[in-house]
């Protein structure tokens, strides 16, 4: 690209119709350790890839010029649905290539429904991803927590919840979008095999877990043995 020609995401709309892409960090000042220099798209795919120079005041006073460079997809939201009666959990099996290029045996990963926030409250957003990825229309929401899950390279804030489920709350097919690329089969465990399945690496997924464990330790699950 020549200097002073458009650029994509920045001065003129990219294929989502955003512009400014650049100024996202720019007016951070909530630490006075950090002054942000330049921001610089590098990618303006779906998600954008940043390039930022900042100075960085280190513990012991001196100051650096450094570069980070920062993934924004957006936030997101995961539901962990569970059937405290049966002892069930409901998740999803879906191929993602991420992981099959970097040694997945098949890239089939079994996890709990998630799914970017897409401008809506994360609250509204878990629902619709359960009614899409999963068929079920939920009920009240537990908010576990927010967790930065790969805060060095990676903006996204996934926002954590519970809900319970019942066999009579599966009123749509689920399966995910089509249109959307995604071929989402449904998965119903018992919570105790779901558990283990994170020791022989048939689960791999960290949200997943994370949230599994949750269910042991703090959810429904608790203090309660395997029948």
């Amino acid at each position: 690209m020549s200097a002073g020609e458009p650029r994509v995401g920045v001065d003129r709309p990219d294929g989502r119709g955003r512009t400014g892409l650049d100024r996202v960090g720019r007016d951070l000042d909530r630490n006075p350790n950090v002054i942000v220099r330049d921001v610089e798209v590098t990618s303006d795919g779906w998600h954008v890839l940043r390039r930022t120079t900042l100075d960085y005041r280190r513990r012991d006073g001196t100051w650096e010029s450094q570069h980070r460079e920062t993934y924004d997809r957006g936030n997101g939201a995961v539901i962990l649905l569970y059937d405290a009666e049966r002892r069930t959990v409901l998740l999803t099996r879906q191929f993602r290539f991420p992981a099959y290029v970097n040694g997945h045996p098949d890239g089939m990963l079994i996890e709990a429904a998630a799914g970017l926030l897409d401008d809506q409250d994360p609250e509204t957003a878990m629902r619709r991803e359960a009614r899409e990825e999963l068929g079920v229309v939920i009920g009240e929401l537990e908010h576990i927590y927010d967790v930065y899950m790969s805060p060095g390279s990676v903006t996204e804030r996934l926002h954590f919840y519970a809900a319970p489920y019942t066999p009579s709350a599966r009123t749509e097919a689920g399966g995910g979008v089509v249109a959307e690329g995604e071929d989402i089969e449904i998965v119903e465990l018992p919570y105790d095999e779901a558990l283990g399945m994170i020791d022989t690496g048939q689960i791999v997924d960290g949200k997943t877990i994370m949230l599994l464990y949750w269910a042991a330790l703090r959810g429904p699950f608790a203090g309660r043995s395997t029948p």
